[in-house]
Formats: structure tokens, sequence, C-alpha cells
């Protein structure tokens, strides 16, 4: 009887809820200074918390497919997983407009000027400017190169001790792969517009208004689209979704909203001193704060994600679980980057331009070119075993590098190296994706087809073509 009511799905709930009462404590009381955590206990307690919250989430998201497309409730948990990651670069932006930092007055200070400002000054507001470029970059080839190539990764490793009939083996070296649902090629057509759009972003001066947008449209068309498809015959689910599943209607559909709700608030809270946390404790052990910024505070944000994805894969739900790093990966590449803007603007009081130096716009442009790599090797809707590698190897060799530079150089000759090194591999991403895309030319004109297809049949109502032979 015991191990019955242990093995109850409202116990497993119940124990992911459990996760989260300490962080709700600590938030209740003031937050971690008032009850007096120390940085390693505000991780702790608040990464337990996002573990929780991120279970639930999940959990949501599976409930919620019985009910609406599968693509549209992964979308809303894409965007409830990021969410900590659009707080933490709006606080950046937010502080690049309260400052007053512009174009022209970022111009007349030096990198050293900007990066050592002391707070309230116009340098202090085009450091901000900077750091919520560096941050969100960051964020976004991490998701890629931590996100895209892990998760494959890791769904080859599992499907050898369970089945996933998304993962065929081959023989050869690394020559395992993973299919992909061909439904994503509505996902990967947005996300290479998007891409395509990002590279022009800095010829701007920065990124402004009109950015916002082209890329909320973007977004916007692709929401317009999936939020009119059907309700797809939903995988066959145990554990928490199967036991909300088969409630009725309205007790199903308040428990998906209340465990969105619920999982979001906590995540959103929790995210920033988990990062917050992480950083403090980096800075203490000597690790320079821009690269902190850029890479340890966007991993932390983007764990919640992650941790979703990863259970995915562990059920053998692969395909949902890459639909939810590209939807992701979507979802920042246009909301992230046009929401910089909007607060932007409105800290400054005027429409304007988010400014951002020479290294930030080499960041971008890498990042761009990640994320057009990443897209061409999905184009087949299949990934192996070696692209994951060289993804992830990729992201790491460049990251690795720029660290080793910052700690053994100078700060101006770091930056210059930096800058050189970022160019190098943007034209690598960028040459490997053209001969991907033109190996792969039908497959990408086969998914453009399937994509006007789909368009089409949400306005008009009429079934597609079959494009999938």
């Amino acid at each position: 009887m015991l191990k019955d009511r242990i093995q109850h799905p409202l116990a497993a709930l119940a124990f992911a809820a459990l996760l989260t009462v300490p962080w709700v404590g600590v938030v209740l009381l003031g937050g971690a200074k008032a009850v007096g955590l120390s940085h390693i206990g505000t991780v702790a307690v608040s990464g337990l918390s996002v573990l929780g919250a991120s279970f639930m989430l999940a959990w949501g998201a599976e409930t919620a497919e019985k009910d609406v497309p599968r693509a549209f409730a992964i979308a809303v948990l894409a965007v409830l997983a990021v969410a900590p990651e659009y707080a933490v670069d709006a606080l950046y932006a937010f502080g690049a407009g309260n400052g007053g930092a512009t174009a022209e007055a970022c111009a007349q200070f030096s990198t050293q000027q900007i990066e050592g400002a002391a707070d309230g000054s116009v340098a202090a507001a085009c450091h901000d400017a900077n750091l919520a470029v560096a941050n969100m970059t960051g964020a976004n080839r991490i998701l890629i190169g931590l996100g895209w190539a892990g998760i494959a990764l890791f769904t080859v490793y599992r499907a050898g001790s369970g089945s996933d009939p998304a993962v065929q083996e081959e023989d050869g070296f690394l020559a395992n792969h993973v299919k992909l649902d061909r439904d994503l090629g509505l996902e990967i057509v947005f996300l290479l517009a998007a891409t395509l759009v990002a590279f022009f972003v800095p010829l701007n001066g920065g990124i402004g208004i009109a950015d916002t947008l082209v890329l909320i449209a973007i977004y916007i068309g692709y929401i317009a689209i999936i939020i009119r498809g059907d309700v797809e015959e939903h995988e066959e689910q145990v554990g928490v979704p199967a036991y909300l599943q088969q409630l009725p209607f309205a007790y199903r559909t308040l428990s998906s909203i209340t465990l969105f709700l619920y999982s979001g608030l906590m995540i959103y809270t929790a995210v920033h001193p988990f990062a917050h946390g992480l950083e403090e404790i980096g800075l203490s052990l000597g690790i320079p704060e821009f690269f902190m910024i850029q890479w340890i505070a966007p991993l932390a944000s983007e764990s919640p994600e992650l941790i979703v994805v990863a259970y995915l894969v562990n059920k053998a739900r692969s395909t949902a679980g890459f639909n939810a790093l590209i939807s992701s990966k979507l979802n920042q590449w246009t909301l992230l980057i046009g929401t910089l803007a909007v607060v932007y603007s409105l800290a400054l009081g005027s429409v304007g331009t988010l400014p951002f130096d020479e290294k930030q716009t080499a960041e971008i442009w890498i990042t761009a070119a990640q994320s057009l790599f990443a897209i061409s090797i999905i184009t087949n809707f299949d990934i192996s075993v070696r692209e994951a590698v060289v993804l992830l190897l990729l992201f790491a060799s460049q990251v690795v590098i720029e660290f080793g530079a910052i700690v053994t150089m100078t700060e101006s000759g770091a930056e210059e190296f930096s800058i050189a090194m970022l160019h190098v591999y943007t034209v690598l991403y960028v040459a490997i994706s053209v001969v991907l895309f033109y190996r792969r030319r039908e497959a990408l004109v086969d998914i453009f087809q399937t994509t006007a297809a789909t368009a089409r049949e949400s306005v008009t109502g009429t079934t597609p073509a079959d494009h999938s032979d």
C-alpha cells in the first residue's frame, strides 16, 4: 500500500512542489540577503526550486498536448523556460537607456573607461548596453552549442539503455544519428529567417525598433500558423501527465494552466538569484566579470530549458525535446532581441537604438553564424553524433580560447585577439553552412514548399500537399 502511494503520480508532483518550498519561504521572508543565505546557500536553494519547477513545467506542457497543438504547447513551455533570460537582459537594457547610453555618447569612451566606469555614469550605461548584448549572444550560443549538441548526444546515449524510435544506429565511427520530426520544418524556416535578419542588425549601429518590428513579426507569423494547427493524436503518456490527461476537460485545463503559472513564477523568481550566486562564486575565484555575464549567467538561466528537454529525452520523447529546443532558439532569436530595443527606448524616454561596441558586433555575427550552421545540420531532419560533436567542439573551443586570452593577455590585447578570433569562427561557421545547404538543397526546397503549404492551410483551411517524400 505504501509502495503504491509513493509510486502514485501525485506523489511525484508533490515531491517536485516540495523542492520549491524552501525558495518560496526565502522569497516570503524578504530574499536571500534578508535570511542570511550565503552565495552557496542561495545557489543550492534556488537551484532546487528551478529543478522542481522545470519538471512541473514539462508536465504542464505534456498535459496540454491533449487539447492544443503540440507545437503551441511547447512554444508556451519555451517562453516560460527562458523568461528569466529576458529579465536579465531587460535589466541591462534598462540601465543602458536610463543612463543615457547612445551611440554618440558611448563613442567618447574607450573600452577600458566603459568597463571601469562608476555606477550612474554614462560610461556605466554604455557598459550595461554591451552586457545586454553579451548576455543575449551568450544565451543563444549556449542553447545551440550545449543544448542542441548535448541533447543529441544524450538522446543517442539514452537509446542504448532504452527504446527511442528516433535514434538510428549505423555502422562506422560516431555514425548513429537522431531522426527529427518533419513537422519541425516550420520552425526551421522561421528560425532561418530570423537568423538572416540578425546578420544585418550590427549594420544599423545597434539594435533598433526596426529590428524589433521585423523580428517580432516573424515570431507572430510563426505563432499564428501553429495555433491554427490541428490537435495531433498525442503520444501515450505515463506518470503525472498521463494521470492529469484522464481528468475532465475543465480540471485538466486548470491543472495545465496552474502548472504553467506556478512553475513560470518559480523559474522567474529563482533563476536570477541562482545566476547571481554563481556569478559571485566565480568572481571570488578570479573569473572576469564580462566572462561571467556572457557565459555563466546565461547557462544558469537556460538550465530550466535544458532540464525539461533532458526529461523529455529520458522518456524517449526526443522529438518533443528538439521541438522545445528549436522553439526556444526561435523565441530568443526574435522576442529576446526585440525586447532589448523596447526596454532600452522606454528607459531612454524616446525611441532609440541600443548601442554596442565592435566586440559585441562580432559577438552577434558569430551567434548568427552558429545559428546558420545549426540550421544547415538539421535541414535534412537528422543530426548525427559526428555533427553534434562538431557543433559542441566549435562552441567549446571558442569559449576556452577566449577565456585563455582573457587570463593571459592584457585587457586591450585580449579584446583585439577576441574580435579577430570571433571573425575567424564566423567565417568558418558560414563556410560550412554554405556547403551543407548546397549538399542538402533539395531538402531545403522541400522545407520551404511544405511551410508555404502549411501557411496557406492556416489561412484558407485547405489541406497542404504532402512534400515528405
